[in-house]
């Protein structure tokens, strides 16, 4: 593997993570591609709000957005939604993005992507809101890395959340196949 340092300076990771798994997915790809990483933090983190899709904003970034060429924008999408803090990422810096990249952990399968809780409707709205400025999106459902067994067990989804055991087979070349995009779209 390449260093991509030079090349992935400007490209910066920004995330949010309830769970941990779009944490771990964020901070894969920042190590990947040698590239700056922060994390979104909202004002206040409470999960019923955020279930209600209320908003009350996120805290200032340590990062200048402006100074980087690509963002990376990394968090999860519950009940087909776009959830308050990578809204109010994305309201907040609007002006400020020149290339987005969105990418998620989530719960929807690409089968049922454009269903009401697919991740397909919130890639939909991400491409709306910047329009040509949304260069990419891409999901890593979290059950491709359960058995085939567990992909419809909700409980099993529920207690799954991406780690170094895991990450492997149809998620890793989904992962490896992402970083090769990233490389392409943001060079």
């Amino acid at each position: 593997m390449t260093n991509n340092s030079a090349l992935m300076k400007n490209v910066i990771v920004i995330y949010y993570s309830n769970k941990g798994s779009n944490k771990y997915l964020a901070k894969k790809i920042s190590a990947r591609l040698s590239c700056d990483i922060e994390e979104i933090k909202p004002r206040m983190n409470i999960f019923l709000l955020f279930l209600m899709n209320v908003h009350l904003g996120i805290k200032p970034l340590k990062h200048n957005i402006e100074e980087y060429d690509t963002v990376i924008l990394c968090g999860p999408i519950w009940m087909g939604k776009l959830i308050p803090p990578l809204r109010s990422f994305v309201e907040k810096y609007f002006n400020k993005i020149n290339k987005l990249i969105f990418v998620t952990c989530c719960g929807s399968t690409d089968a049922k992507k454009d269903e009401k809780y697919g991740h397909g409707l919130v890639f939909n709205e991400v491409t709306n809101i910047l329009k040509d400025r949304c260069i990419l999106c891409q999901a890593f459902p979290v059950g491709l890395v359960l058995p085939d067994d567990k992909k419809e067990d909700t409980d099993a989804f529920m207690k799954t959340h991406l780690n170094d055991e895991n990450f492997k087979g149809e998620i890793q070349e989904r992962f490896d196949t992402f970083i090769r995009k990233v490389l392409n779209k943001a060079s």
